[in-house]
This record gives structure tokens, sequence and C-alpha cells, in this order.
């Protein structure tokens, strides 16, 4: 009778034990009552082990942000290095977002300073050439103010501060002397440097040059100047973005995202996302000072399609520098043409000249010496600078809007959940957010339910400041020199005329000069550096001259000039006045300056 009554007990005690099993077993498995997952990734994410990490849920009364009335895998600490986390996570999201716009706008700017650097090469060369095969015995002396010349070119278009209006002035200026010394009075010199300086002081007097240095000087500051501002823009295009890229978030920014992206943790939902709604209030509330940029930026885009349809004819760079030989061939023939006027107003203002017969050293020419030879490139479509910056801009007016739908992109394409999927909405699990949601921009945060925005953000003022600058020069709003309009100067002749058409004055069509349409082949440079060409001097005795590897120089051996009787030989064959080119290791040197602004 005994046995039954003992075993009860027993039986009892087993039930139990087996029940209380069950639950820990069931417990374990789900994931809010084990913080295992959370250690793990909390350890991956913020790498290294970190001491004092729960092993299971418990209350947490010291939590800042997360605050939950369950139980909780987080503590104070492991808050605050969330807090970081979530910050980095929305930096890196937001450089991945703009890595595409960025790259375009960089890729392109040293696309066209390298286009630049090669057009202005290949125009010096056009210059030192017709000085070696034209009028070779100047030629040697004619070299230095040639590299002077297209130095100051290359220094303006890449933001130095030098004047085109004092460059050019300087260059007839320089030319003067050895057109009289070896044109008008052949094969004789003047042994006092006085002398010389007197003729080159003269120039701007007598005018020997009639209206060609103001036709220069017209047609330089109208190509140069919208070049130098487009590059100027690309410049600042990219500073725009690292600066947004870096753009410190404020603290209540940095709460929300925590709440956003790993409060979730803390209760064991490692795998959860945010709602859309939710996603889209915290972040848009994250970026409000930054959505002000999106009208700015928008204008900026439009501003540079409007100046790139605009370099054409007077503007059009390309034409300008591979013709300026053209002009110089003009300015030189017509003082040798009016020769003994000249003559006679150097004698009444620097006196008769003390004559030593000299031999000037000349281009040597030999025809069994390997001619260097100029390929002349038509405008055939891709090739031609104008064309690619008519590519980049298509491309970048994708990017019009970029600034104002940043936040609606960070969500949709990574951080929100997807629509009908059971998503976090700030506190817990739910099956949609019930929240209004507030659209782009620092007014329409006034009702976000989830970021509180106040005033503005200095940093993001300073780069509308920037953009607005810019977007004046590119539009023409802010003042120009009156040189670009109306061209002084003593030396008489045609007023210069402001227009974006293209005629002969401007020398754009087929003048007495021979003038022909030369464009350069533009190929793709590799941002890494990879294609970056070497500047070599050419296979002729012509040391002076450099070339770039892609241009062969071939196809051409004259450019003839009927105009006045003059031929230029092209060929350069055989050029031997040996100068070292300064040009370009000087504007590498600009180059390294600080930022525009």
């Amino acid at each position: 009778m005994r046995t039954p009554m003992m075993g009860r007990p027993t039986w009892r005690v087993g039930c139990c034990c087996l029940l209380l099993l069950a639950l820990a077993v069931f417990a374990r498995s789900d994931g809010g009552q084990s913080c295992e997952e959370v250690r793990k990734l909390f350890q991956w994410r913020l790498v290294g082990a970190v001491k004092g990490l729960p092993d299971s849920p418990r209350p947490g009364p010291d939590l800042q942000v997360c605050v939950s009335k369950k139980p909780t895998c987080c503590t104070r600490k492991m808050e605050e290095r969330y807090q970081i986390a979530a910050r980095q996570d929305m930096q890196q999201a937001l450089q991945a977002s703009s890595s595409t716009l960025k790259f375009l706008i960089s890729r392109n700017a040293a696309v066209f300073q390298e286009t630049l650097e090669t057009l202005i090469r290949q125009a010096e060369n056009y210059t030192s050439i017709l000085f070696c095969n034209t009028y070779r015995n100047m030629a040697l002396e004619a070299a230095a103010s040639v590299q002077e010349f297209f130095t100051d070119v290359g220094l303006y278009l890449f933001g130095a501060d030098v004047n085109p209006e004092e460059f050019v002035n300087r260059f007839f200026d320089s030319l003067f002397p050895l057109v009289y010394n070896h044109l008008i009075n052949p094969a004789v010199t003047d042994s006092s440097l006085e002398y010389s300086e007197c003729i080159r002081m003269a120039r701007r007097d007598i005018s020997p040059f009639g209206n060609i240095p103001q036709r220069v000087m017209g047609q330089m500051g109208r190509s140069l100047l919208p070049s130098r501002t487009f590059l100027q823009a690309l410049n600042l295009g990219i500073e725009v973005i690292n600066t947004t890229d870096h753009l410190l978030f404020s603290r209540e920014c940095g709460r929300a995202l925590l709440r956003m992206q790993y409060c979730p943790h803390c209760q064991g939902l490692t795998l959860s996302k945010p709602c859309m709604g939710y996603c889209l209030n915290v972040v848009r509330g994250c970026l409000a000072h930054m959505a002000e940029l999106n009208p700015h930026w928008h204008a900026y885009i439009r501003s540079l399609e409007e100046l790139s349809d605009a370099m054409h004819g007077t503007y059009d760079i390309e034409h300008v520098l591979l013709n300026f030989h053209f002009l110089v061939n003009d300015a030189v023939t017509q003082a040798h043409l009016d020769g003994q006027k000249l003559s006679e107003q150097v004698n009444k203002i620097c006196g008769h000249p003390i004559r030593t017969p000299t031999e000037s050293p000349r281009c040597s020419f030999d025809g069994s010496k390997e001619k260097l030879r100029m390929k002349i490139s038509t405008r055939n479509g891709e090739e031609t600078l104008a064309n690619r910056r008519k590519e980049f801009i298509n491309s970048l007016r994708l990017h019009g809007s970029f600034y104002g739908g940043l936040a609606d992109q960070l969500c949709v394409n990574d951080l929100a959940a997807a629509d009908g999927l059971p998503c976090w909405d700030g506190e817990d699990i739910v099956n949609s957010y019930t929240q209004r949601v507030v659209g782009n921009g620092i007014k329409a945060q006034s009702g976000n339910p989830e970021v509180k925005v106040k005033g503005t953000d200095p940093v993001i003022n300073q780069i509308i400041d920037k953009l607005k600058h810019v977007i004046q020069l590119l539009q023409g709003r802010s003042p120009k020199p009156d040189k670009w309009e109306v061209h002084l100067g003593s030396g008489g002749g045609v007023v210069e005329q402001v227009s974006g058409d293209c005629d002969d004055e401007d020398g754009c069509g087929g003048s007495g000069s021979g003038e022909v349409k030369r464009t350069l082949k533009i190929t793709d440079y590799d941002i890494e550096g990879q294609s970056q060409r070497a500047r070599r001097p050419v296979g002729s005795n012509c040391s002076y001259l450099w070339m770039p590897e892609e241009m062969n120089l071939s196809d051409v051996k004259q450019i003839h000039q009927t105009d006045r009787g003059n031929t230029l030989d092209a060929t350069g064959a055989g050029c031997t006045a040996a100068t070292e080119s300064m040009t370009f290791p000087l504007m590498c040197a600009v180059m390294l300056l600080p930022g525009l602004w």
C-alpha cells in the first residue's frame, strides 16, 4: 500500500522537471531571450571583444536612447559605441551614393585639363614651326617669347593671377625688335640693348602690327575666360561633393540614427530593418540642411550646360589657339610690308642705330633628316573638345536633383525594409509605420516626429554661397573687365566687338590668313593617372618643340598661305633651335596652389 503512495510525488517532480526543461528549450529557441547573436554582431561590427557584454537580456535603466520596457541586450557603453557606428554607417552610405557623380566630375575635369595642356603644346608647336620655317633668321630669338606666351596662356587657364591683355602685349612688344632687325633692316643688328629696348617700347605707339594685337586680345579674352571658368566650376563641384560626403551630423540626428539602426539589436532583433516611412523621416531630418543645396546644384548644372553651349565660334578655345600662328604671320607680314614707314618712325623715336653686321643663328634644314609632321584633325564627331563637353553635360544632367532625392535614395536602395514586410518603427516590430511622413528640406521638418531640426548649417551655407558665386560666373553676371568688351590700346585699328558669332574679323572663317579648322583628338583619361602622356621632345632636331604622344603629326607637308605670297612649311624638318621648354613645369607648379576660394 505504501509503494503507490510514495510514487505519486516522484511522478509530479518528474513532470515539473520536464515542463521546466521544455520551457527552457523554448525560451532558448526564441532569439529575444538570448544575447549571443547580438554579442557576435557587436564584436564583428565594432572590431574586437568588449568586456561586459550581456549573455542574456536584462534591465537597462541607464540607457539613454534605446529605452524599452523589455529586458535588453545592451549596456550604456554598447549604446555609445552603436551611436558612433550609426554615424559612420550614414557617412559611408552618403559616400557610396555620391561616388558615381564624384567620379564623373573628377574624371572629366582631369580630361579637360589634360586636353587643354595638349592643345597649348600643339598651338606652341605651330607658332614655333612658323618661325622655324618662314622666319628662320629670327626663330631662335623668338623661341623664348613664344614659350613665355603659351606658359602664360596655361597659367591663366588653370587659375593663376595673370592678365591676358598684359601677356598678349608682352608677346607683340618682344616680337617687334626681332621683326625690325631681321625683316625691316635685314642682316644687320644693333649692338646696343638699349636700342632694342627702345624699339620694343615704341611698338604700342607706332602700331607696326595694325589691329592684330587687339584681335588676339579679343579672341584670347573670349575663349580663355569661359574655359578657365568651366574648369573652376568643375573643381567647385568636386569640393561640394567632398564636403557633403563628410558632413557632421547633429546630436539629434545621431540619436535618431542610433534608434533606427541599432536599437533593434538591443531587443535581439538583429535582422530587422526600419519601416520605409520611419526611415524617410529620420534621414530627411538628418539631411534637411543638405537638401537645401538642391535648387543651387540644379542651377549650377544648368549654368554649366549654358556655358558649354556658348563655347563656340570666337569662344572656341580650340579654334583660337590652333590658329594663333596665322595671326602672328599676318602681323609679321604687315610690319614687313610697312617697313619703310616703320623705319622712319623708329628713327624719329629711337634715332639711327649703330649698325654692326652679324650672322643670326638660324634653323638649319637637312633634307636627309626625318621630317616632323603635323597631323591636323578635322572636326569629325566625338573627338572634339566641344562634343566631349556635351557628352559630359548630358551625363551630369541626370544628377540635377541629386541632393533633393538623396534621402529617398538611401532609404529605398539600402536602409529600409521592402513594402509589405514587418519592420522596425523605433519601438517594436510592426506591419506598417503609422506616423506622418514629412518632406525634404528644412521647412518640412517642423512636423517631423523622429528628428528635431534647428537653425541652419554654416558649412552648407558656405557651400551655397560658393555655388551662387560660380553660377554668376558661369552665367556672365559678375562684372567683367572692360578689356573684354572694348579693347583700347594705342595700336589703332578696329575696335574688337564681343559677339558669339564667328566672322572674318575674329579669324573664324576663311580669311586671308589661310586659317583652317583644327581640333584635337581626345583620348580617355584614367583617373588613376595611367594615361598621363610623356611630354617628350619630338623626333627632329627642333628640341624646343614638345608633342603629345597621341599625335603622330603626319599627313600635312605644308600649310600654304597664299595671302601676301607667304608659305608656311609645317614639316619643320631639321629645325635645330635648342631651347628647353619650361611651359608645363611652371603650369604644374601652379596646379599645386590651394583651392579656388
